[in-house]
Formats: C-alpha cells, sequence, structure tokens
C-alpha cells in the first residue's frame, strides 16, 4: 500500500525538476517538508498544464481550495495534504500561502497577457514568491529578513522560467512577456506564436535575461549572512537556474523551437558544489 510520504516523494522525482535535486541534501524531517510542499505545488500546477478544458481545471482548483481548507480544520483527504499537514506547523507553513499558490495557478486559466511588468510581479508574487517563502522556512529560516530575499529569488527563477519557454508557452496560448516590452521591441504576438525568430526577439530576450539577473543579484543581496548556511537548498536551486540561464544566452535564446535544459548529472553537479564549496 502506497503510503502518503511514498506518493509525495514519487511525485517530486518523477517531476525531474531542479528543485529536487536541492532537496537530496536536506536532513530527513526538512526533506520530508520540502518533498510534500513542491508535490503539492506540482498537483495544482498540473491541473492547468494538463486539462484542456478550463471549466474542468476551474472546477479541480477549487476542489483544491477546499481541500486545503478541510486539512487545516484537521481533516485532510489527499495524500499530498495528509503528507504535509503534519510538518505544516514545524516550519511555518500557512493555510494563506497553499491558497497564494492555488490562486496563481488560477491566473493561468483566465490570464494569458501581462500589460507591463508589474503586472507581471503580481502574477510571479504568487507561484514563485509564496513557494520561496514557505521554502525558506522550511529549510531553517532565522532572520525575517530572509522572507525578502526568498521572494527576490522566486521572481528571478520564475523570469527564467519564462525565457525558457516562451515556445512552449506561447504553442498554450499564453505569452508571459509583458505587452509594453513586446511593442517596444516591435514584436507582435503572432511573430511568437508563429515561432518568427529575428533579431529583435533577440534583443527583447537579453533585456528579459539582463533583468532575471539582476534580481538574481538583488536576491543574493538581501540574504542576511546569518541564513546563508540555512538557504544553501535555495542557493542551490539558483545555481541551477543561472547556470540555465546562462546556457539560454549562449544558445543566442533560440527558445521558440526547443526547451533548453541541463543534464540531471550537471544539476547534481552544481547543486553538490553549493553544498561542499558555498559557490556557483
Amino acid at each position: 500500500m502506497t503510503t502518503p510520504q511514498d506518493y509525495v516523494q514519487n511525485k517530486a522525482a518523477a517531476s525531474g525538476s531542479s528543485f529536487y535535486y536541492a532537496f537530496l541534501f536536506l536532513p530527513p524531517p526538512r526533506r520530508a517538508a520540502i518533498t510534500a510542499f513542491y508535490a503539492f505545488c506540482r498537483e495544482v500546477d498540473d491541473v492547468v498544464d494538463d486539462v484542456s478544458d478550463p471549466g474542468v481545471a476551474a472546477t479541480k482548483l477549487a476542489w483544491w481550495d477546499s481541500e486545503v481548507r478541510a486539512a487545516f480544520a484537521g481533516q485532510p483527504t489527499h495524500p499530498v495534504t495528509q503528507a504535509l499537514l503534519p510538518l505544516a506547523a514545524d516550519y511555518g507553513i500557512e493555510e494563506r500561502h497553499l491558497l497564494d499558490v492555488i490562486a496563481g495557478c488560477r491566473m493561468d486559466l483566465t490570464q494569458t497577457r501581462y500589460l507591463d511588468f508589474a503586472a507581471l510581479q503580481k502574477y510571479c508574487h504568487l507561484v514563485a514568491g509564496v513557494v520561496g517563502e514557505v521554502s525558506a522556512r522550511i529549510f531553517g529560516q532565522t532572520d525575517n529578513q530572509t522572507t525578502a530575499y526568498a521572494h527576490q529569488l522566486g521572481l528571478a527563477m520564475q523570469l527564467t522560467n519564462i525565457i525558457r519557454d516562451v515556445g512552449e508557452d506561447a504553442r498554450l496560448g499564453r505569452i508571459y512577456l509583458p505587452i509594453d516590452e513586446l511593442q517596444r521591441f516591435d514584436i507582435k504576438a503572432h511573430q511568437i506564436i508563429q515561432r518568427e525568430y529575428s533579431e529583435r526577439f533577440v534583443d527583447l530576450m537579453k533585456f528579459q535575461a539582463a533583468r532575471a539577473h539582476q534580481a538574481y543579484d538583488d536576491a543574493l543581496a538581501l540574504l542576511p549572512a546569518t541564513d546563508r548556511r540555512s538557504q544553501k537548498p535555495g542557493l542551490m536551486m539558483a545555481s541551477i537556474y543561472r547556470t540555465l540561464l546562462h546556457e539560454i544566452e549562449r544558445d543566442s535564446f533560440h527558445v521558440l523551437n526547443q526547451r533548453i535544459g541541463l543534464t540531471p548529472l550537471r544539476k547534481l553537479w552544481l547543486a553538490w558544489k553549493m553544498q561542499a564549496l558555498g559557490r556557483f
């Protein structure tokens, strides 16, 4: 019989995500908490990515909303909430955190364009900043300032995701690149959807990458020295994601027709290097 712990472990491992490699270096109780939380994030994210009917997806997200509320009232029914809730109090995981993640995924059902970067930031706050905040708590945050670092790092990694997935997202009808920035670089939405690679597109992506790099720099500057050791798993993820960003830049932003990624071995190496040497 599969236990809730088995379920979340399988869910996290099957994703092949960079996050999973950072979890490997955590002590078992913290690893159990972050694995369960990450499995929750994957469950609600998969609703949006895997369900083609927006009405059905909205119904499923509403179910997750109810499940979170029931779980925090002491009645979890899903293996993910059954694995996560016994650990929530120990690591400061609150009902609002999980509801925010659901709200962020719900935005993908109702909004496929963002007018400007300020609007995009609100989305990134829900789907990445809140995830960073919870992760920092699980990793062992001791300084309140670390929350600001975690939100900024979440933004940096989400901006990297957006750059990597431009072509893939466009095929799903979503363009996260702000409309006013598309206009500034004279790029039409249909050109992205039709995968028209051009010098103007490269210039647009260089602008996006520069902002992502600045977000990484800002995040690292916000991390208090007292929490640098505890936050190593987040720094591992930053190392993996920023290396991915460098790879995309080296490949001249050919992201319309392919998904650029790092091999599992390279991710593991980057994670180990941060754990053992404390540097990117």
